[in-house]
């Protein structure tokens, strides 16, 4: 085997590694309350010994961080898919994306999570006042996601955009909604001009 190849399987085991702690993490947070999940709860539902967690994350703390991007990740991948769907009509991708995550926040185990008092010490801060990473994190993800389907967007502005709307989105995961509909056709309404005015003129590509 390649040196190259070689590295190319150890990444993808320590991925799928990764993948399968975090899983297991994010279906005890399902299970349970947040702060009674422990390390080795989790290294035992993942099938592997609470060293090698621990190997991988170093702690809880970047353990909960991880998670927390983990399901942006999620989130990202459906609105992604929405706005692939409809891209030739930008404000239609809009409402699509807005509809699939504020739907997706509805249901999400992690979230109720954050948002109730299971969560409050260690969840919470990551979505309000310790948010700059996973801001950060998800508005390079959306804007990539803009320049892919609409590539006639400048930079700056894809950036402000994607930007702006994560931080209408992390409002409604602190404050969810029961019935995102409503949400979706008064936001839609708000943000139509502005759709229409930056990513104007179908999908590029």
């Amino acid at each position: 085997m390649s040196r190259g190849a070689s590295t190319s399987f150890a990444d993808a085991t320590r991925s799928l590694l990764r993948r399968t702690l975090l899983e297991a993490a994010r279906d005890l947070a399902a299970e349970r309350p947040w702060r009674d999940v422990t390390m080795a709860a989790i290294a035992k539902r993942a099938g592997v010994s609470r060293q090698t967690l621990y190997n991988e994350f170093g702690a809880r703390g970047p353990l909960t961080e991880a998670l927390v991007l983990y399901e942006v990740d999620r989130f990202i991948a459906t609105v992604e898919a929405a706005v692939a769907e409809r891209a030739a009509d930008p404000p239609e991708a809009l409402t699509a994306a807005l509809d699939v995550f504020l739907t997706a926040v509805a249901e999400d185990p992690l979230v109720h999570a954050v948002v109730t008092e299971d969560g409050r010490d260690e969840l919470l801060p990551l979505v309000t006042s310790q948010a700059a990473p996973l801001l950060g994190y998800a508005s390079e993800r959306l804007a990539a996601i803009l320049r892919s389907h609409w590539p006639h967007v400048p930079d700056g502005e894809a950036r402000f955009m994607a930007d702006t709307l994560v931080r209408l989105a992390l409002s409604y995961v602190v404050l969810p909604v029961s019935d995102p509909r409503p949400t979706v056709d008064g936001v839609t309404r708000i943000l139509r001009p502005y759709a229409l005015a930056v990513l104007g003129g179908g999908a590029g590509g």
